[in-house]
């Protein structure tokens, strides 16, 4: 199958000198939302600093700027990491929490994490190893069904060296391109692109770094008191789970989208592109290192060297011009800065309403409100916060901001109606991941919707997602309260 670099067209680019296309008629929605947010603050603000009784001035503060941050995300459409670093600014500055918290931020080690996988993740894409080894499985496939089983199987393994969804997603476009312009079905080329999205987001959770989210519930994990899974645990619990998904979403695909004869169709190579060309040392060389930092990961407990300095190793190593070429200068022009940044202010939040005990009393209350008896249900906790932090998606459109306010404001507070609060961290953190209802829902869903001429529309996304929903959180909660029990995390 041959395969086009092809850098994929930026959706709704305006033309030079035209005004912005935003017509009259959005104004009104516009002046709305924030009348809507308006109201909301104020009557937060009356609520958490008069009505509500026992907290303390930094948790109430920090209550305050916690929902600020949740109503500018999801009110007002406001962009991710301006908030995040303003809500932790803010936190800093009223003193709820100390100074040295927000700088500290920027030297976690999960953001150091995701600083290396991102290098690396460049040089993979800098040197063509993804397309090279796509290239040469598929050209052994004969059928558009292997095909979609294959490049499942294929996007799933990349959620183990590739560190963000959006950047999966810009490595993979070139791929899709390549084999919708060989294959020329419009009907198979809107399945082909609902493919690659939708494994991405579900294939994401089986690796601890495969997205921000992640790193995100492994800190608060540590810093509730809980074990933190590692990258092998993270694999352990999630990726059966997610590969599952994952196959799932394919089969949806192939049998409601394409009909039998579509599914047998036969596909066909230009006889000079027949056979892909050979990998070069260079590449070779790439990807043994990549596939070492990741046998790191792996083996972590053995050799007790924190993942963050792995990946740093391995960035380092692969930056080194007479193994890649690429200079780390130049790899770093690749790093997706506002994600970090983004991660950076969200750990800042998380850890000032588990600091300042604001999460312990939201979980007071809500064992308050709902009572004792419930505590004797676990598993029915566990469902419902699956089903909210899947549906989720509809309101908070980045995965970080729904796990930065999901696993204090739903997870810890449920855990104390009975549920083990690492179960729960994990239920919401993987449930954050379903995210493929719109096109603003995820940006692997706008990149390969966005393609012109669009591969798909909005009510392909609402039948896909119609059809997964129920699969999806009907494994997690099987999952969590059968599977999970058995490999060390119980329901209780």
């Amino acid at each position: 199958m041959a395969l086009y670099a092809i850098a994929p067209p930026a959706p709704h680019a305006a033309r030079r000198g035209e005004p912005s296309p935003v017509s009259q008629a959005t104004v009104p929605l516009a002046r709305v939302k924030q009348i809507v947010a308006a109201i909301v603050l104020a009557f937060s603000a009356m609520l958490i600093f008069l009505a509500i009784d026992g907290l303390t001035l930094p948790m109430r503060l920090t209550l305050a700027v916690f929902v600020a941050a949740i109503t500018a995300w999801t009110i007002l459409d406001l962009p991710d990491t301006p908030v995040a670093l303003a809500g932790a600014a803010v936190l800093a500055a009223v003193g709820a929490i100390d100074e040295d918290v927000l700088y500290r931020s920027l030297g976690n080690d999960i953001v150091w994490l995701m600083l290396a996988a991102f290098v690396v993740a460049g040089v993979l894409r800098q040197v063509g190893v993804v397309e090279q080894v796509i290239a040469r499985l598929l050209a052994r496939l004969n059928t558009v069904q292997s095909l979609f089983w294959t490049l499942t199987l294929l996007i799933f393994a990349t959620a183990f060296v590739i560190p963000s969804t959006s950047a999966r997603a810009a490595m993979l476009a070139p791929v899709y391109l390549g084999l919708s312009a060989a294959i020329g079905n419009g009907r198979v080329n809107r399945a082909l692109a609902l493919l690659f999205p939708s494994v991405i987001l579900l294939s994401a959770g089986a690796s601890l770094i495969g997205a921000g989210a992640h790193l995100v519930a492994a800190d608060m994990m540590k810093k509730t008191g809980g074990e933190s899974p590692d990258f092998l645990g993270w694999l352990a619990l999630a990726g059966p789970f997610s590969l599952l998904c994952s196959l799932i979403a394919c089969a949806a695909l192939l049998r409601l989208f394409l009909s039998p004869e579509e599914r047998s169709m036969a596909l066909t190579r230009p006889a000079a592109e027949a056979s892909p060309t050979r990998m070069t040392r260079r590449q070779w060389t790439v990807l043994a290192i990549a596939a070492a930092m990741v046998l790191l990961f792996a083996t972590q407990q053995l050799h007790g060297i924190g993942m963050a300095l792995i990946g740093i190793a391995a960035a380092l190593l692969l930056t080194t011009e007479r193994i890649s070429g690429l200079s780390l200068k130049a790899a770093l022009k690749g790093v997706e800065w506002n994600l970090l940044l983004f991660l950076a202010g969200t750990l800042v939040i998380g850890e000032a309403l588990l600091e300042t005990g604001t999460a312990a009393v939201l979980a007071e209350r809500v064992v308050g409100l709902a009572g004792e008896g419930i505590a004797a249900w676990p598993a029915l906790v566990i469902a419902f916060a699956a089903i909210a932090a899947t549906l989720s998606h509809l309101v908070i459109t980045s995965r970080t901001a729904r796990a930065t306010v999901l696993i204090p404001a739903l997870a810890l507070p449920l855990a104390a109606l009975g549920a083990d609060p690492v179960a729960l961290v994990m239920v919401v953190t993987l449930a954050s991941g379903f995210c493929q209802t719109l096109m603003v829902s995820a940006k692997p869903v706008a990149l390969f919707g966005g393609m012109d001429p669009p591969a798909f529309g909005q009510a392909d996304l609402f039948r896909l997602a119609a059809i997964l929903i129920v699969p999806f959180v009907g494994l997690l909660v099987v999952f969590a309260t059968l599977i999970w029990p058995l490999q060390g995390v119980p329901l209780r």
